[in-house]
């Protein structure tokens, strides 16, 4: 394992915000972790992946953890475990040059395999949860191994247990996902493009991908809505996805529309900017503070409020 202390986490979040951190410990195996999590029982202690949904706000006086397992490995034809610390869209592209399909697209999301069951990504009408079959973790305070079923994760639209209930007492060791042999070079490649033409590209610009996660409202409301607004675009809830709906008659808006109407698009505060081509996006546009980018998250959100009616709220993680 490697331990770095008083690190800079500037090369660890990317929204490009130069923070420090008391403790760095990157481990590269399951015997390293459990050895990480004994030495340091009840400290504070943050594991992170690629750091594509924080935003830090300060120095972290703890241990930030990272993984460095990034292997996969076929289980059998139609499931594949990939370990926490893979990149997700490494795995996507290996599945793809192997000619199997499913996870195609997820394509070009920002983040490792460890983060999708936790924030259980998504694009495209596709979500982590639809792939996933089981999860592989470990407790924090216990050391024990334990297994969850798709069922168990309680995943909802951008949520899992592991955000809530059991957040920050179990650690995502690996990922079990099903696939199917079959092309999916066309459409990868056709996400891929999509989002490049639309998202700043992680590395250049600062940002931690969509800021912002699209809101669910009473089928009343945006009967309401459309009445003022005939062209809004929305798209009507499955009642499949009871874990956060918990009601059939909601409607999903999208964040980026409510936000563009309220005229923000391409409007900046201090060093932090809506995203031009990309409202639901803020990024890192001119050496931005946290407290830049918080603001002006607030004000977006209040301004969507103040018109529609709608809370919005951030999927970024505040640290």
């Amino acid at each position: 394992m490697k331990k770095y202390e008083n690190i800079s986490l500037l090369p660890y979040n990317t929204f490009g915000i130069d923070v420090k951190a008391r403790l760095f410990i990157e481990y590269y195996s399951l015997d390293e972790l459990r050895q990480v999590l004994k030495e340091h029982k009840g400290e504070q202690i943050l594991h992170i992946g690629q750091g594509s949904n924080l935003l830090f706000t300060r120095d972290f006086n703890g241990i930030i953890l990272h993984s460095g397992m990034a292997r996969a490995r076929f289980i059998d034809d139609e499931t594949v475990e990939a370990q926490n610390g893979l990149r997700l869209d490494d795995l996507i592209a290996q599945l793809t040059d192997m000619a199997y399909c499913g996870m195609e697209k997820l394509s070009l999301i920002p983040g490792e395999v460890g983060a999708s069951a936790v924030q259980n990504v998504g694009a495209y009408g596709v979500e982590a949860k639809d792939v996933i079959e089981r999860v592989y973790t470990m407790d924090v305070e216990t050391q024990e191994e334990r297994v969850f079923t798709n069922e168990e994760c309680k995943f909802g639209y951008r949520d899992s247990i592991f955000k809530h209930e059991l957040k920050g007492k179990y650690i995502v060791t690996s990922v079990v996902y099903k696939v199917k042999p079959g092309e999916a070079s066309k459409t990868r490649e056709e996400i891929i493009q999509t989002r490049m033409a639309k998202l700043p590209t992680v590395g250049e610009v600062g940002s931690a991908g969509s800021f912002f996660m699209n809101p669910f409202v009473p089928e009343e409301k945006a009967k309401a809505l459309l009445e003022l607004y005939p062209d809004m675009p929305h798209f009507e809830v499955q009642s499949s996805n009871p874990q956060i709906l918990k009601s059939s008659n909601l409607v999903k808006i999208p964040a980026a529309w409510l936000i563009e109407q309220c005229g923000w698009k391409g409007k900046t505060l201090g060093g932090a900017q809506v995203w031009h081509k990309q409202p639901l996006v803020i990024v890192n546009a001119n050496n931005a503070t946290p407290e830049d980018i918080i603001a002006l998250a607030a004000q977006v959100s209040a301004s969507v409020k103040e018109k529609f009616g709608i809370d919005i709220h951030p999927e970024v993680n505040y640290i």
